[in-house]
């Protein structure tokens, strides 16, 4: 499996899988609109389709990892992805990398803490705001957990 940039080229493809997976190419995370088709990033393909891909956005010395999605899991994929974000970051002169995830995403917490990322802050009550700018965010995730709060990990590069 090679990974490649997302370009315009490719970008459309990457486009449909994110609406498939999220229900619209916009992202909220602290209040803030990302849209996919505006982000960098990077995929992981094999011959035939795309195994995992994940979006950035560099604001000064701080990078956020905006969307990670791995389709074919526990075979190294999200770690290689956050690996070349990192190497991104750090060309860029960041001095963070961080990202964030609701309150129902235990698997994803437990990824990212694996991964040297830790817990900063636990904002209560964040997505009510967040549905207001995307209501297409389920009232529940993972498990049935009710989808309340956003959660801050971070890592210093």
């Amino acid at each position: 499996m090679n990974y490649r940039e997302i370009e315009e080229k490719n970008r459309q493809k990457v486009l449909e899988l994110v609406k498939k997976r999220w229900g619209s190419d916009l992202i909220v995370t602290r209040g803030k609109k990302h849209y996919i088709r505006n982000l960098k990033g990077f995929f992981i393909q094999d011959e035939k389709e795309i195994k995992g891909l994940i979006t950035y956005n560099i604001d000064g010395r701080h990078c956020e990892i905006v969307s990670l999605d791995s389709f074919q899991e526990n075979i190294g994929i999200g770690e290689r992805l956050i690996r070349l974000v990192e190497n991104e970051a750090k060309q860029a002169g960041c001095k963070r990398l961080w990202l964030i995830t609701t309150n129902d995403n235990t698997r994803a917490l437990r990824f990212y803490q694996k991964r040297g990322f830790v817990i900063e802050k636990v904002h209560l009550n964040a997505i009510k705001e967040s549905r207001k700018i995307k209501p297409q965010i389920p009232e529940f995730g993972f498990d049935n957990i009710s989808i309340l709060h956003e959660i801050e990990l971070g890592k210093s590069l």
